[in-house]
C-alpha cells in the first residue's frame, strides 16, 4: 500500500490506486467473511480501508462502483477495540536533538524553579524504547484494565490482549529489580524491591514492545506458514503474497490492537514500565523511587535506567547507549531524561501536549541516497507554495521512503537540487524524511525554477519583505486555498462539524453551495439541492444540518483557530480569547492596532502573544475582503463569551503585572499561577493593569503603576493571595 498523501498523487495515480485497493479489498473481505481463513490482521485490513477512504476523499470524482464502501458485507474503518478515556492524560515529549537542546532543557527547568547557581538538578536517564504506550491499571494490586495511550485521551481497551503477555502481571507482588548495575558512568546502586507496599490504586505506563530475535522470528513463521498452507492448497507458492511486518514496532502494534486475544497469545510481546498515571499513593517522592517499587512488583523497567546530577553525567550515559544501539535486543530511538524530584516535576507541570519535566534525546537519523525525480508544487490552506521531492522510493531506517519536503524557494536554491539529481535523505529524529546533501551538484544542468505565479488559480505568487515563503495572493478566489481553509475550519481542532468532512466540502465547492465560513451555516437553505445529489439520504442531511446548527454557539477560540489566521494556532487563540473573552472586543483592538502602536502594545503585552501574533491580527483586520468574510461570519454565529475554568481567587478577571526580581519562585511559574487563579498576567502596565507584583529592584513599571494609582504588592503578599485560592 502507498504512503504517499492523497494530496501528494496525481488523479492517475490515485485512479490506478483505487482500483488495486477495490481489488485487495474484495479478496480479503471473501477470505474473512466467506472462507473463514484471513491472510492478514483486523489492523491491517483497517489500514486498507482507511487508505481507500482517504483518496476518496481527496478524490470524490473518481470513486468506483466496485468500492468497498459501496459493498453489502464489507468492513467498516473501525477499530473492533472499544474505548477508554484516560483517568490522567497521557502525553508525548518534546524532543531534542543535540547537546545544546539538553543543556537549554536543564536551563529552562532551573529558571522555571528559580533555581539558586549550584544547586543540582537530579534526573533520571532511561533508553527510550520503540514500542506502543500501554495503561495498566491496578486495583488492590489486581490488573483490572489495560489501555493503549490512543490520542492520549481516550484509547483503546486491550485488556484481554494484554493478559497474554507474559511479562506483565496479573497480580503484583515481590519480583526481582530489573534495575541492574551497568557500566555506564556514575552507575547508580541496583534498586531494592519495596514487597507489597502497592497502593490501593496504581496505573502502570510503559511500552508494549518486540524483540528484534522475536521479530525476524514472526516474519519467518508468517513465510513458513504461507508455504505450508500454499501447500494444503496445492498451489505454487508466492512469497509476495505474504504480508510481513515492516519492524518490530509495527509488529507489537498490530499484535497487541488484535480482537482475537488468540491471536496476541502466539505473538511474542514484551512489556517494560516507563512511568505511572493515576495512583492513589505515590510510593516514593522521586522518580527513581517510585520506578524501583514498580520493579520491586515484578514488572519489567529498563534495565539501562539511572540518575545524575550534572549534564556531563547525562550525555556520557547517552553516548553509552547509542554505542550500543545496533546490539540491543530491542529498537530504541533516543534517551529519556526525567527530573527526578516529584515535587518539583509537579511545579513545572505540562505545555499544550508534553510535560516541562521531561524530554527525550533523539538518536541522530539514519540517511540513504536515492534519485530526486521530480519536484511539484503544493498550495496549503495559507497560499503557502511548499516544493515536494518525489524520490525514487529507498528504505530509511526501516521505513520506506518516497516524498520529501524541500520547505521553501531558499532551501532549493541552497541544495541546489534539480530533477534527475543523486541525493542524500534522512528521517530526522528518524520521523521527518528530509534531503541532507545534494550529491550530484556540480553535474551541468539547468537550475530548478521556482514559479511566480500559484499553479492552482494562476494568481501572482510573491514573498513578502523578510519572509523565506512564497504565496498565493488568490486567497478564496484560489481553489487550493478555498477548499483547505474550509476544510480547516470544519476539522476537528477547529468547529468539528460532524458529518462535513473533506469529500463533502469538495462536493460542495463545486455545487456552488459554499465559498466561505458563513456559507457552511446557510447550507440549510441548500437543503433539497443536497438531497438531489448521489450518495445523500433525508437523514444524512438532515444530520449533518443539525450538526452545523450545534455550531452556531461553538467555542470562541475554536471559531479563531478555524480561520486559518497565519500564527494562531489553537494555543494562541485560547491566549487571545482569556484576555479578549469576546470576538467583537477582539476584532475592536486588531483592527485599530495597525495604525495605534500602543493598542498594539497591549496585544503582545499577553503573556504567550508576541509582535508576530499582533502584526498578523492587524493585517487580517486591514484587508476590507477579510473584513467582510469577518462580519459575514459573526452574521451567522453567536459564540458564548470566553470563560477560563480557575479556582475562586480575589484576582479572577484581574490584569497582573509581575516586575522586579523574584526570589521564590521564576516569572514563568508566577505567571502560571496568575492564569490557574483566572487572573491575566500582563507584560506591561497600562491604565488596565489592576495588580502589580514587585520583587526587589522593580523599576519604570513600578514606578508607572504608582503613577496610575495601581495596586502594589510584594512577593509574599502574592503567595498568601496564592494559598487562599487552596
Amino acid at each position: 500500500m502507498s504512503t504517499i498523501e492523497p494530496t501528494d498523487l496525481s488523479k492517475a495515480d490515485a485512479a490506478n490506486e483505487l482500483m488495486r485497493l477495490a481489488r485487495i479489498i474484495a479478496k480479503h473481505n471473501k477470505l474473512y467473511h466467506a472462507e473463514d481463513s484471513p491472510e492478514i490482521s483486523d489492523a491491517e485490513y483497517d489500514a486498507l480501508i482507511k487508505r481507500n477512504n482517504a483518496l476518496e476523499e481527496a478524490f470524490p470524482d473518481l470513486v468506483r462502483d466496485d468500492s468497498p464502501n459501496k459493498q453489502v458485507g464489507a468492513a467498516v474503518a473501525s477499530s473492533p477495540l472499544s474505548k477508554i478515556t484516560h483517568a490522567q492524560r497521557m502525553y508525548s515529549l518534546d524532543n531534542g536533538f543535540a547537546d545544546e537542546d539538553i543543556a537549554e532543557w536543564i536551563a529552562r527547568v532551573r529558571r522555571f524553579l528559580n533555581l539558586p547557581e549550584g544547586e543540582p538538578v537530579a534526573v533520571t536517564a532511561e533508553d527510550k524504547i520503540d514500542g506502543l504506550s500501554c495503561a495498566l491499571r491496578y486495583e488492590k494490586g489486581e490488573l483490572v484494565l489495560a489501555a493503549t495511550r490512543g490520542d492520549g485521551q481516550i484509547g483503546e481497551d486491550v485488556t484481554a490482549n494484554v493478559r497474554m503477555i507474559a511479562d506483565i502481571p496479573q497480580v503484583l507482588g515481590i519480583g526481582e529489580s530489573s534495575l541492574l548495575q551497568t557500566d555506564s558512568p556514575t552507575p547508580t546502586p541496583p534498586l531494592k524491591g519495596r514487597g507489597y507496599d502497592i497502593p490501593e490504586v496504581f496505573e502502570v505506563r510503559g511500552e508494549v514492545y518486540m524483540a528484534k530475535s522475536d521479530f525476524i522470528g514472526l516474519n519467518t513463521r508468517l513465510m513458513e506458514e504461507g508455504k505450508a498452507d500454499a501447500a494444503v492448497k496445492n498451489i505454487d507458492f508466492d512469497p509476495a503474497k505474504i504480508r510481513q511486518f515492516a519492524n518490530p514496532r509495527n509488529a507489537a502494534a498490530g499484535s497487541l490492537r488484535q480482537k482475537d486475544a488468540n491471536v496476541t497469545a502466539k505473538r511474542p510481546l514484551k512489556f517494560w514500565a516507563h512511568g505511572w498515571g493515576e495512583a492513589s499513593s505515590e510510593p516514593g517522592e522521586t522518580v527513581f523511587d517510585v520506578m524501583a517499587s514498580i520493579a520491586s512488583w515484578g514488572i519489567p523497567v529498563s534495565p539501562l535506567m539511572q540518575r545524575f546530577e550534572t549534564l556531563d553525567q547525562m550525555l556520557d550515559h547517552y553516548r553509552h547507549i547509542e554505542a550500543e544501539r545496533a546490539d540491543m535486543p530491542y529498537d530504541i530511538d533516543g534517551v529519556v531524561y526525567k527530573v527526578d524530584r516529584l515535587d518539583w516535576q509537579k511545579r513545572l507541570g505540562f505545555v499544550a501536549k508534553s510535560p516541562r519535566w521531561a524530554i527525550a534525546h533523539k538518536f541522530p537519523a539514519e540517511q540513504a541516497q536515492t534519485t530526486l525525480e521530480n519536484i511539484d508544487i503544493q498550495v496549503g490552506r495559507t497560499g503557502k507554495l511548499t516544493p515536494v521531492g518525489r524520490l525514487k522510493p529507498v528504505t530509511v531506517g526501516g521505513v520506506v521512503v518516497s516524498n520529501v519536503t524541500l520547505h521553501n524557494r531558499d532551501e532549493i536554491e541552497r541544495l541546489g537540487v534539480r530533477p534527475g539529481d543523486r541525493v542524500l535523505v534522512q528521517r530526522a529524529g528518524d520521523v521527518i524524511p528530509q534531503v541532507v546533501e545534494n550529491l550530484t551538484r556540480d553535474d551541468v544542468r539547468e537550475p530548478y525554477v521556482f514559479p511566480d505565479h500559484c499553479p492552482e488559480c494562476n494568481s501572482e505568487a510573491v514573498a513578502q519583505e523578510g519572509e523565506v515563503d512564497v504565496r498565493c495572493t488568490g486567497g478564496l478566489i484560489c481553489p487550493a486555498q478555498r477548499f483547505q481553509r474550509l476544510a480547516h475550519f470544519a476539522s476537528r481542532a477547529a468547529l468539528d462539524i460532524d458529518g462535513l468532512g473533506e469529500k463533502s466540502i469538495a462536493e460542495f465547492i463545486e455545487a456552488g453551495f459554499i465559498g466561505s465560513p458563513a456559507d457552511i451555516f446557510r447550507l440549510h437553505t441548500h437543503r433539497a439541492a443536497i438531497l438531489a445529489r448521489d450518495g445523500w439520504q433525508e437523514k444524512s442531511v438532515d444530520n449533518l444540518l443539525a450538526a452545523v446548527e450545534k455550531k452556531r454557539s461553538a467555542d470562541a477560540a475554536r471559531l479563531l483557530f478555524g480561520l486559518g489566521i497565519r500564527h494562531i494556532g489553537v494555543v494562541t487563540a485560547r491566549d487571545l480569547m482569556k484576555n479578549f473573552t469576546t470576538l467583537p472586543k477582539l476584532a475592536e483592538v486588531a483592527t485599530a492596532a495597525r495604525d495605534d502602536e500602543a493598542v498594539r502594545e497591549e496585544i503582545t503585552a499577553i503573556d504567550g502573544v508576541g509582535p508576530t501574533v499582533a502584526e498578523a491580527l492587524a493585517d487580517f483586520f486591514h484587508e476590507p475582503h477579510n473584513r467582510a468574510l469577518w462580519d459575514d461570519l459573526l452574521s451567522e454565529v453567536t459564540p458564548p463569551d470566553y470563560i477560563v475554568e480557575t479556582r475562586d481567587s480575589k484576582v479572577a478577571g484581574k490584569t497582573v503585572v509581575f516586575t522586579g526580581k523574584l526570589e521564590t519562585m521564576s516569572r514563568d511559574e508566577a505567571k502560571a499561577q496568575a492564569e490557574a487563579l483566572g487572573a491575566k498576567a500582563s507584560g506591561s502596565v497600562s491604565a488596565k493593569t489592576d495588580l502589580v507584583v514587585a520583587g526587589p529592584g522593580a523599576g519604570s513599571k513600578m514606578k508607572k503603576a504608582t503613577e496610575l494609582g495601581i495596586e502594589v504588592i510584594d512577593e509574599a503578599a502574592w503567595a498568601e493571595i496564592v494559598k487562599a485560592a487552596g
